[in-house]
């Protein structure tokens, strides 16, 4: 047991998903010890006492807008502690004990955990159907959203993405409880507004508007996709609400090189790139597929090859038609079978359940191994590759850019 690799003995165990089976060895083990198993949720919570919490939660883009906040702040010389779902590119971690009074931190909507927190600053990016396997409904989904953002210390803010319906409902729900909100989008009567966003190799440009100043101004951004653009500006919001100088925040998010697995590249052979993506639901998806389209666009004649791995059985039967429309938007894809995680397979359940509803040339592969070479088989100079999933299809960018080599 890995219980015995510590020496004198651990006097507790922290579990990082309520979904972790009760079998696992470790917690087997440590009940029959009688050593306490904590979740990871009450212990971030015990943490970041005493401190200024922003925290990030939403169906989609948690990670990379707290990733973002976190970037500001450390740019801004606040040293924020911090907790995230991802390692951050520039600092090689997903955790840090910071100097600093602030604390930031991804919450995990998925099993009910947002209400152990009492945040003072809370950004949501979105909230729209997923988790259904553990909610049972999407009411139940939403509920936890409402609970958790009343849970918001006084004197604190609620930051919402106003594009997102999910996102804007809850924010005029908790304006009407009295809660401080704070909205951005691309439309009008915003605290922050994207007026304007181009595209520039695998960055972006973009003009905004914030509702504090007269005149607009230029964000500057080092990862590509509109979707990011928007995050950018919830994370703008937050480490304002933290204390931090807008020309700052706009400095540090300029340099912002994204999270590993977030529209990550992996690397380039004979002119084709991979880019690698955690995207598992929809609306990810779609968003990815269109920075992917966003990069095509810009490096001139080329396609859109989208590599997907549905994620669990549920989901996979819950959102099949919404993940062949939104495959559709690359222009060759290859569907992998379900990487199953905590699941037991669902009958009748597999990657031909999502391949068949692709209106686009699609390929379903049931053999893992043989994927990098299918794909390597019809890539051209030009064309941008894109594995996503939030499975081990991150494994396969490098073994493609392998094989592009190979038939070199």
């Amino acid at each position: 047991s890995a219980l015995d690799m510590l020496p004198g003995g651990p006097t507790a165990v922290v579990t990082t998903h309520a979904a972790i089976p009760k079998t696992n060895p470790e917690l087997v083990e440590a009940r029959r010890r009688g050593i306490p198993i904590i979740l990871r949720p009450a212990v971030l919570a015990k943490l970041m006492t005493g401190h200024t919490t922003v925290m990030v939660t939403g169906t989609h883009g948690k990670t990379t807008t707290t990733s973002m906040i976190i970037v500001a702040l450390q740019h801004s010389g606040f040293d924020p502690s911090f907790a995230v779902g991802g390692d951050l590119g520039e600092a090689g971690t997903n955790a840090h004990h910071g100097s600093g009074s602030a604390f930031v931190a991804e919450a995990d909507e998925s099993d009910g955990s947002l209400l152990e927190y009492s945040p003072d600053v809370v950004v949501v990016t979105n909230v729209e159907a997923d988790h259904l396997d553990f909610f049972g409904s999407v009411e139940a989904y939403t509920a936890v959203f409402d609970q958790f953002v009343e849970r918001i210390r006084p004197g604190g803010a609620l930051v919402v993405c106003a594009d997102d319906p999910g996102a804007a409902a809850l924010g005029d729900r908790s304006a009407a409880l009295g809660i401080r909100v704070l909205r951005y989008g691309s439309g009008h009567d915003l605290d922050a507004t994207l007026l304007e966003w181009t595209q520039q190799g695998t960055g972006a440009v973009a003009e905004i508007k914030l509702r504090a100043e007269d005149r607009p101004r230029t964000m500057r951004l080092s990862v590509p996709g509109r979707h990011m653009a928007l995050n950018a500006l919830g994370a703008l919001l937050a480490a304002g609400e933290a204390g931090a100088e807008m020309d700052v925040v706009l400095d540090g998010l300029a340099g912002f090189d994204g999270v590993r697995r977030r529209f990550e590249l992996v690397g380039t052979a004979e002119g084709v790139r991979v880019f690698d993506d955690y995207a598992h639901h929809p609306t990810e998806v779609r968003a990815t597929l269109a920075a992917v389209r966003a990069v095509v666009e810009q490096g001139g004649p080329g396609r859109a090859i989208a590599v997907f791995q549905p994620h669990l059985y549920s989901r996979t039967e819950t959102f099949a038609a919404e993940f062949g429309a939104a495959l559709s938007a690359a222009d060759e894809v290859f569907v992998l079978d379900v990487y199953a995680a905590r699941e037991q397979p669902l009958a009748g359940v597999s990657g031909a359940t999502v391949a068949e509803r692709v209106s686009v040339p699609v390929t379903y592969i049931a053999d893992f191994s043989a994927v990098p070479a299918r794909v390597a088989a019809t890539v051209a100079p030009g064309d941008v590759v894109v594995t996503m999933g939030a499975g081990d299809v991150t494994l396969l960018g490098k073994e493609i850019l392998a094989e592009v080599r190979s038939r070199a």
